[in-house]
């Protein structure tokens, strides 16, 4: 279950995930439907984007009773945000510099 470590920590049940978009969002790269609780995506490699997985499940994180409570700017912030925590610093590099 590829969200199951995300859900546990936010206390959220996990959503099912397909790689096919809904008709409707066929333009985008992924979308969150609330009604199935799915994380839709327009094709496999964007299971590779981590950008695309933590928007889309920014999403997820903000769905109470089926309605969506958060914007695409707060989702941009939050898979971003999440993305730049989890960067391995320089400061922390295994690159040892013998000088």
């Amino acid at each position: 279950m590829p969200f199951k470590a995300l859900s546990d920590f936010y206390r959220v049940d996990a959503p099912y995930l397909k790689v096919v978009l809904p008709k409707k969002y066929s333009k985008s790269v992924g979308c969150y439907v609330s009604k199935t609780n799915t994380i839709h995506l327009s094709s496999g490699e964007k299971l590779e984007d981590p950008f695309v997985i933590l928007h889309e499940f920014c999403h997820h994180l903000r769905t109470h009773d089926r309605k969506h409570r958060g914007t695409e700017k707060y989702a941009n912030k939050f898979a971003m945000d999440f993305i730049e925590a989890f960067k391995p610093s320089r400061k922390h590099s295994s690159h040892v510099s013998y000088k």
